[in-house]
C-alpha cells in the first residue's frame, strides 16, 4: 500500500510542473492584463574593445550602514572629490553632486560571510550612462577566512565543529571620507 501512495505522489509531481503553467497563464491573463511593465533600456550598439578609462572619484554625502533602516532603491547622494579631465576638458568639476541608488542589500551570512551594499544608477550631467561602470560594491569584513580554518580543526570533536556556523560576516558600511571610483570609459560606442 505504502509503495502505491509513494508511486502516485510521484507521478503526480512529475505531471504538475506541465499543469501548474497552464494555471500560471490563466492567472496572469486575468489579473495582470492591465499591468504595463516598463523594460529595462537595453544597449544593443556597442562596442567595448577599448579600454581606455577615466576614473571619477566620489564620496558619499552621509554614512550609510547595513544595519541602519535603508532600504533597496533608496536614493543616496555622491559628490565628485576632484575634477574629472578628457582630452583637456573638465567634464565632470569638483564638488558636482551625482544620485545614486542602493541597488541591492545583501545580509551578512553565518560561517563568516560578509555582507555587501550595492550602489547603482549613477546619474553624470554631461556622460552616457552606457559608458561608465554601472555599480558599486561595498562588503563588509570578511570573517570567513578564519572560520573555516577554525570548523575543519573543531570536526575532530563532531558537533563543536557545527558551533561555527554561528558566527556572521561583517557589516558593510561606506562612510563620508571612504573615496570610490566609478570608472568612465569615453571610447564605448
Amino acid at each position: 500500500m505504502n509503495k502505491f501512495i509513494v508511486t502516485a505522489i510521484l507521478l503526480f509531481s512529475i505531471s504538475l510542473p506541465c499543469f501548474s503553467e497552464v494555471v500560471k497563464d490563466e492567472f496572469a491573463d486575468v489579473y495582470f492584463k492591465d499591468v504595463h511593465v516598463e523594460k529595462p533600456a537595453a544597449h544593443l550598439n556597442y562596442n567595448y574593445e577599448s579600454t581606455a578609462k577615466i576614473p571619477i572619484r566620489l564620496h558619499i554625502t552621509e554614512d550609510i550602514k547595513d544595519e541602519n533602516h535603508i532600504y533597496e532603491g533608496q536614493p543616496v547622494t555622491f559628490r565628485v572629490v576632484s575634477d574629472v579631465v578628457y582630452n583637456g576638458k573638465i567634464i565632470i568639476p569638483k564638488g558636482t553632486t551625482v544620485p545614486a541608488r542602493i541597488e541591492t542589500i545583501i545580509a551578512s551570512g553565518m560561517n563568516g560571510i560578509p555582507a555587501s551594499i550595492i550602489f547603482g544608477d549613477f546619474k553624470f550631467e554631461n556622460i552616457d550612462v552606457n559608458k561608465i561602470d554601472y555599480t558599486y560594491e561595498r562588503f563588509g569584513q570578511d570573517r570567513s577566512l578564519w572560520v573555516f580554518p577554525l570548523k575543519w580543526a573543531l570536526t575532530i570533536l563532531p558537533p563543536t565543529g557545527s558551533l561555527t556556523n554561528f558566527i556572521k560576516g561583517g557589516h558593510a558600511r561606506l562612510k563620508t571620507n571612504k573615496i570610490i571610483e566609478i570608472n568612465y570609459y569615453p571610447e564605448w560606442i
